[in-house]
Parts: structure tokens; C-alpha cells; sequence
């Protein structure tokens, strides 16, 4: 299979040899952060960048939920001192509270020392008050007078229609441009999760001259480059061409898919590993996307020392793939796909839920028992009580039992806010069902 080839599986042969994306052949390991130079501004960015998302949290006096500053802090010190310097947050991640553990770490460090990217994430009160108060509260809260990046956060999700409400009729497209022409905004980008009609409108208004984008965040990872649903989400080797042939800066979110593409099934996981014993089933991931040149930062929501450490050895040494590693990549995505797991990246959107119930810790759980074995299919299988108990048992701990799936009413509130445009309380109902199934033993 050729690279043109390759590009073209799953619903991509609309991209021609102008636009498609350019793989380096195989290059000699680097020492030290692999770095691009953005061809549009001259930054030079770390091509690992930090995602915010995913801070660790522990309890706080009163029994909340709050970022870990201590761990947060210790994290930013080693991933400056090994070159990342580029940072994504937003004021709606982590319930509020990331704009602010990422502004103490940071604090220590020269302002030009790192690229600061954060949100406009006006999902709730779009009105120019509160939007405009959202944007001056960051600028505040990191104790700047410029965001580097600065983001349309998630445009895409209700189409065009939704878009035009949160930054159009309001006039916020017109303030943000004032503010990029001040200064204030030195890029301005969106992030996307939609469907493609409602992605080649937003490029219309970038050819037009209406709306130039600086630079776009797209979801890309080896599954969904060719094997997004085409409906609520789009491939990312569609994303990456309409891009790449307007010369667009790309940063990339979900390299990993929420970590699921960290914990991969078993027969998966082999092939990998037979390929290469010594490195880890992510960086496959992480080489996957950083092998198409357009791409200028690749996120990881790194929680803890452990994966900010890997993450830091593969982007320091940097394996660019060969067209046959594609080819496998490819195949590897393709199996995925035959797995029934739910599209939950654990960004925490949906939550909090009205009724208490852990959405995102349900499905990860119903996720992981699929990628590790552990998932009961019917009463004939080989091991069913085992296998039943494993996941009953492991669900018990994991989730509280009035957090867990069944006590969704379908009120509906979540899926508004999901970016994978999951249905989710029909997948609650679903993984209820399972779960009822397994203690009657219906299955």
C-alpha cells in the first residue's frame, strides 16, 4: 500500500496529492524536545504540549474535589526543564479551577518563556458581559497582557447555528478581532468537534477574508483519521487537508483518545510489542500524529509524573513513521473499531450531572473491562462467572453505587455539552441493562 494509498482509506479519497499530508521517511532519533517553528508567526513551539484537562485531584477540607497545586507545580518544573513549552487550559476545565493551577505553576517562569493557549468557553452565558468578563478574567488570572493562543472553544457541537449565538450576533467576533488587533490575542483559533458541513463553513469564512484563523485544534488520533462516525465527528485526515492546503497551523487534541489508545485491547497490544518490546503502546500514538508535518502541537493531559516522563522521552527522541508503519497503524485502527466501547475521551464535560452520577468514571469502566478482557458477552463464554464477578465487583469499587448508571433519569443535560456528540443517557440505559443482565444472568 502506497502513502496516497493509505490516506484515502475510509471516506478520504476527496484529498489529492496537493493537499495530502507529507510523511517524513524514517529519521535518526533526536536528543532533546522535538520542536516546529509555526510558519505563520515564527513560534517556536515544543511539539509536546501540556493539556490542562487533567490536573490530579485530591479532597479538599471540605471534602470537594480540588487540583493537587503541590503535584501540578512539580509537573510544570519537570516539563519545563525538558523543553515543553506550550500550554492549553481553559476557564470551563476541571470545574473552573485549571486557569488557576496552571497560572501558579507557571508563575515562577519568564512570560516568553512558554506559549499560553486558553478558551473562550462561553458554553453557558454567551452574552457579551459574561464572555467579555471570561476573557479579561484570564488575562487576570495569569497575570498577562496577551494570550498567545486563544480559542473559540469547541465550535462545531450544534453547528453553524450554535456558532453564530455564542460569538456572532452577540458581537464577539468583532470584539476578539479588536482585541487580537490591540494585541491582547496574538493568535486566534478554534477548537472543533462537528460534523464536515459544518467545518467547510468555517473554512468558507477563512477564504472569504470574513474570519481568518491563525491556527485550529482538531481531535486526530490513529482511529479517528479515518474511522470517525462522518456525522457528529469528522475524520481527521479530512480535518488535516483543508487545513494543511490553507497552510493553517494544526494542534492537536486527543491524541490518545481520552487514554484509550494508552490501555489498547490485548491482541493489540501484542502486535505492538512484537513490532517494538522497549517503547509503549501510546508513543505509537503520539508518533502517529507527529508524523504529519502541519501539525504544531500535539496535547497530553498528563496527570501524573509517570506518563509526563514517557511522553517526554518520545517527543525527545522523535521517530518520524514509515509509510509501512501507516500501513499497520491503519490495521490497528481498523480492530479497534470492532470493539463495542463507548467514544468517551474523559474530558468531564458532562459533569456534574443533576443526579449525582459519574458519567465519564461509568463508561471508563465499562471501557477498560473491554480492553483487558474482563467483559461477560453471554452465559455460554468460557469463564462467565468469573468474568461476572470481576466486573461487578471492580464496578462496586470503582463507582459508588448512587452514582452508578441506573439512576439516570434521561433528564437529557449532558449531552448539550458532549463533544463526541455522545447519546449519553441511552448509554448509561445501556451499561444498566448490562449490569442488571449480569446479577440475573440473562445475558
Amino acid at each position: 500500500m502506497k502513502r496516497r494509498d493509505f490516506i484515502k482509506i475510509g471516506g478520504a479519497a476527496v484529498l489529492t496529492a496537493a493537499c495530502a499530508p507529507r510523511i517524513k521517511e524514517e529519521a535518526p532519533a533526536n536528543k532533546g524536545m522535538e520542536y516546529r517553528t509555526n510558519p505563520v508567526n515564527g513560534d517556536k513551539t515544543s511539539l509536546l504540549g501540556y493539556g490542562c484537562m487533567r490536573w490530579p485531584m485530591i479532597k479538599g477540607p471540605d471534602g470537594k474535589d480540588v487540583i493537587d497545586q503541590e503535584a501540578v507545580n512539580e509537573m510544570v518544573d519537570y516539563a519545563m526543564q525538558n523543553g515543553i513549552n506550550y500550554y492549553d487550559t481553559s476557564p470551563a476545565y476541571l470545574q473552573g479551577q485549571s486557569e488557576k493551577a496552571a497560572a501558579v505553576a507557571l508563575s515562577k517562569y519568564p512570560r516568553d518563556s512558554y506559549f499560553l493557549a486558553t478558551k473562550l468557553s462561553n458554553f453557558g452565558d454567551s452574552s457579551p458581559e459574561a464572555s467579555k468578563k471570561m476573557f479579561e478574567e484570564s488575562l487576570k488570572i495569569f497575570n498577562t497582557d496577551h494570550i498567545d493562543y486563544y480559542l473559540l472553544h469547541a465550535i462545531g457541537g450544534g453547528g453553524r447555528r450554535a456558532y453564530e449565538a455564542r460569538y456572532v450576533e452577540n458581537g464577539m467576533m468583532d470584539w476578539l478581532k479588536q482585541k487580537k488587533a490591540e494585541g491582547a490575542i496574538r493568535n486566534l483559533g478554534f477548537s472543533f468537534h462537528g460534523a464536515p458541513e459544518t467545518f467547510d463553513h468555517f473554512m468558507q469564512l477563512h477564504d472569504s477574508g470574513d474570519t481568518h484563523w491563525d491556527f485550529v485544534m482538531i481531535e486526530m488520533n490513529y482511529v479517528d483519521w479515518n474511522h470517525a462516525d462522518g456525522k457528529r465527528n469528522t475524520n481527521a485526515s479530512y480535518l488535516y487537508a483543508e487545513l494543511d492546503k490553507r497552510g493553517i497551523p494544526i494542534m492537536v487534541m486527543e491524541p490518545l483518545l481520552g487514554g484509550r489508545l494508552a490501555n489498547v485491547p490485548a491482541n493489540i497490544e501484542a502486535q505492538m510489542k512484537a513490532r517494538d518490546p522497549e517503547r509503549s503502546v501510546a508513543s505509537w500514538a503520539f508518533r502517529f500524529v507527529g508524523s504529519h508535518p502541519r501539525i504544531q502541537v500535539v496535547l497530553s493531559g498528563m496527570s501524573s509524573m509517570d506518563p509526563l516522563r514517557e511522553n517526554v522521552e518520545t517527543f525527545s527522541n522523535f521517530r518520524y513513521m514509515t509509510d509501512e508503519e501507516l500501513e499497520f497503524m491503519e490495521r490497528m485502527a481498523t480492530e479497534m473499531k470492532e470493539y463495542p466501547m463507548i467514544n468517551c475521551t474523559g474530558c468531564k464535560y458532562c459533569m456534574p450531572c443533576p443526579f449525582g452520577i459519574d458519567i465519564p468514571g461509568v463508561f471508563q469502566h465499562y471501557n477498560r473491562s473491554i480492553t483487558e478482557g474482563t467483559y461477560a458477552q453471554t452465559t455460554e463464554q468460557k469463564n462467565y462467572l468469573k468474568l461476572k464477578r470481576a466486573y461487578l465487583t471492580s464496578y462496586d469499587k470503582t463507582i459508588d453505587k448512587v452514582r452508578q448508571a441506573d439512576h439516570c433519569i434521561s433528564c437529557g443535560e449532558c449531552i448539550q455539552h458532549c463533544p463526541q456528540s455522545i447519546k449519553i443517557p441511552d448509554e448509561l440505559l445501556r451499561i444498566a441493562r448490562y449490569v442488571e443482565a449480569l446479577k440475573q444472568d440473562t445475558l
